[in-house]
């Protein structure tokens, strides 16, 4: 009799479980919440994508392949996310994508351009857009928003990371550029092949900067509160202080400004 009552058993859990897998099964494939933006295109080495928030994160990791592919999340509190569109430009030197905000009452509309150009006023609206990018070997990356970190890590080409109110975190084979203004920067980046000034700037955050031993530049240095620090053997203009740093590496020529208010300022050889 026990032997019938565990085989029934079994026999039971089997049938409910193949029943379960055959519910899955049926059960439709999952899609991105209505509030979500998915975007994918086929983008050539030494072009650019260019991706501008307002509120939210920008982060940017390596593609698999030739396609650039970005997801932008939508989330808010108050505000409608629906009235955030998010807007695609394709232009010579590559494309755009904008977190197009609701135009306040009175200001000329909100637009999405190409470099610096574009307007994105915001009044009254909390959502957050916070930008995903996948992005192939060779295109170039910049990364800019307003209340929210950029983050690229891993790629191989030019990264340009601008923000105000976050942090910076880049790696890359290629040449970087970082700014913000409440919060850290730190950089690695496998080129030192710039013909102007290359500067890495915030005010309420330390900069972080690794570069190749072959580095030549004229290095300014500059902090408050906070101390300078560098692998790099350099001539020294002027008077040296732990906070204030000017002179020359290898055979000097292109400008590299390190600056900040509060915060430590480190150089770095990799």
């Amino acid at each position: 009799m026990k032997r019938t009552v565990t085989l029934s058993f079994a026999v039971t859990a089997f049938a409910a479980l193949a029943a379960l897998a055959q519910a899955f099964a049926a059960a439709p494939a999952f899609e991105p919440r209505q509030n979500d933006f998915h975007w994918r295109e086929p983008l050539a080495a030494g072009r650019v994508i260019e991706i501008k928030g307002v509120n939210g994160n920008v982060e940017a990791t390596p593609a698999s392949g030739g396609e650039v592919e970005v997801v932008a999340v939508k989330r808010a509190r108050r505000s409608n996310p629906e009235d955030v569109r998010i807007e695609v430009v394709r232009h010579a030197d590559g494309v755009t994508l904008c977190a197009v905000y609701p135009t306040p009452e009175g200001r000329e509309p909100n637009t999405c351009q190409p470099g610096p150009n574009d307007r994105s006023h915001v009044q009254n609206n909390d959502t957050n857009v916070n930008f995903t990018v996948r992005v192939p070997a060779g295109v170039r990356f910049t990364g800019k928003t307003v209340n929210g970190r950029v983050e690229a890590e891993g790629l191989s080409a030019e990264v340009e990371a601008r923000t105000v109110n976050g942090g910076i975190n880049v790696s890359t084979t290629g040449l970087a550029r970082a700014t913000t203004v409440n919060g850290s920067i730190r950089v690695s980046m496998g080129s030192v092949n710039w013909s102007d000034e290359l500067a890495f700037k915030t005010v309420n955050g330390g900069i972080d900067l690794s570069v190749p031993a072959s580095l030549s530049a004229r290095v300014q240095a500059r902090t408050v509160n906070g101390d300078i620090s560098t692998d790099f053997p350099i001539t020294v203009t002027g008077t040296f202080s732990r906070r204030r740093l000017s002179g020359t590496v290898g055979a000097g020529g292109r400008e590299l400004v390190l600056e900040t208010v509060n915060g430590s300022v480190n150089l770095r050889r990799t």
